[in-house]
Formats: structure tokens, sequence, C-alpha cells
């Protein structure tokens, strides 16, 4: 007799404006049954419908009917119960800022400041939402990720082909623009040698062959090398073990643009040769190609 796998069922939460509907659309088109705003109290009998057999994805945040975060947890803590799905929690987390920013560029009303400031709304929800918060399996910021960055990490950690093995995904980044939200794993490379202060090497990147020549000639480049490989290679089978579908591993320095890209390639290059499946970015790099 064939092992039956249990069903994954996402539900979906958090701020208003913070990327609901991205994630819900990104979740259908990796094959989940995608519902946006159900009632809190049809969630249960739509996970039981007889054609539902399908992954499913529910979205619902403050503007559902009757919304109640007490209710939502008595939901989720019923799904989480079964031994037939597999239900998580997604809270898309934001900061007041970009919320603010993103209300007053769209124009758009917040459904809990009608008739008030956009930022009193932001305070509501915050409140009414830190159960779920805390309740999270999987907590999102995304203040500062563009859609597509949202788009590669829900698709990333939410993938229904856990055979193909653990994903990761190398970003540079510059300190100067803050440590990226959403890195699982972070590593400073400020303490070699800066390409910057030569001034042939000021206008390339960490991808171009001199600014590779220039780090590799610190004395100190070689051993940070081989450690950090080292401390990779029995880490991600462990995350693997625990059921960890997607790394980020996040590499900075103080531009963003030579040290730190030059070593998130080279750790690429690395894991890719392990037989992970990696993808790379360079978050900072001004000028990208």
């Amino acid at each position: 007799m064939s092992e039956v796998t249990a069903r994954p069922v996402i539900l979906v939460t958090g701020l208003s404006g913070a990327g609901l509907s991205t994630a819900l659309k990104v979740l259908e088109d990796i094959g989940y049954e995608a519902v946006d705003n159900l009632r809190l109290g049809l969630i249960p009998d739509l996970v039981d419908f007889p054609e539902a057999n399908k992954p499913l994805a529910v979205a619902v945040d403050s503007r559902n009917a009757h919304f109640s975060a007490d209710k939502f947890i008595e939901v989720l803590d019923t799904l989480r119960a079964r031994e037939d799905i597999v239900a998580k929690l997604l809270f898309l987390e934001c900061s007041d800022e970009a919320l603010l920013h993103r209300f007053t560029a769209t124009r758009r009303r917040h459904p809990l400041a009608l008739d008030r400031p956009v930022l009193d709304g932001i305070e509501a929800e915050r409140e009414l939402m830190g159960r779920l918060h805390e309740a999270a399996d999987h907590v999102i910021d995304t203040s500062v990720l563009t859609v597509h960055d949202l788009r590669r990490l829900i698709a990333g950690h939410y993938r229904l082909n856990k055979e193909a093995g653990l994903s990761v995904f190398v970003t540079s980044f510059s300190y100067r623009e803050g440590v990226p939200r959403e890195a699982d794993m972070v590593f400073d490379v400020r303490f070699l040698d800066n390409p910057f202060w030569d001034p042939k090497l000021r206008p390339l990147d960490g991808r171009n062959p001199a600014v590779a020549a220039y780090i590799q000639k610190d004395k100190d480049y070689q051993s940070f090398m081989d450690h950090l490989v080292g401390l990779l290679r029995p880490l991600l089978p462990r995350y693997q073990l625990e059921g960890k579908s997607y790394l980020t591993i996040a590499v900075g320095c103080t531009g963003g643009r030579h040290r730190s890209v030059f070593i998130a390639e080279q750790l690429a290059t690395i894991l890719a040769g392990s037989g992970y499946i990696v993808g790379i970015g360079h978050r900072d790099l001004t000028s990208k190609t």
C-alpha cells in the first residue's frame, strides 16, 4: 500500500498592503487552489469539500466579516491537529513607513481607517493581528522587498516538489542599506581588502575578474572561504532534514558592490557544485547586467 501524503493547507494573513494578494497569486501559480478572503468558519468545510484534493491556500485578513484573531487561532489549531493535512500559517509583515507610502501612492483607503488617518488604521490592525504574528509558521517582512523578491520567497518556501531538495538563494548586500530581513544566515565580509580604494577597480563590481583577483590576494581570503564552506556543508543537510526547503544566505560588505558580490558568486558556485539548487542575487548592486 502506497503512503498517503498529507495535503498542504496554507493560511495566508498579515497587514493590509503587505502583499497578501501577491502571495496568494504566487501560491496559485505553483499549484495551490487559492481562495481569497473566505470567512473563517467556512475554512474547515472547504478543506473537507469532496472535490478539494489539491493543495489549498486561503487568504484571510481584516476585511473579513466578523474577523477575530481568536477565531482564526481556533481554526488554525483545529487544522494543525489533523493528520491528513499539513496546515501552516504565513504572515506578511511590513513597516509602518512602507505601508504608509504604499497607501499614499495608490490612494487606497486602509480597511480599518476609512474615516481616520492611515497610520491609525495601521496601528489598529497591527494590534489586531498580534496573536497571528506570534502563531505564524513563517513571517515575511515585505518592507524593502520587490514584487519579484516576494514571489521568489513564496515559491521557494512553499513549492510542492519537495523531492528536488533544498534550494538556496545567495544574495549580496550593502550594510549601509540594512541587512536583508528575509536572510536565514548572514556573513560579514567587510574585513577583506576593499577594491573600492583602487580608482581603477572602483567603477567595477565583484563579478569582474580584476576585482576577483584583488580580493583573492587578501591573506585571509582562502582561509575564510574554507571555513565558510566547511560550516555550511554539514549545516545544510540538517536544515533539509528539519523540513526546510528554502534557505537565504546573505553576504554583506560596506557598499554591496565588490567584496560581497564576489563572495556571493563564489559561494553560489560552490554550493551548486555540491548538488543544491542555487539562485544568486545582488540586492544593492546599482549597475546590473
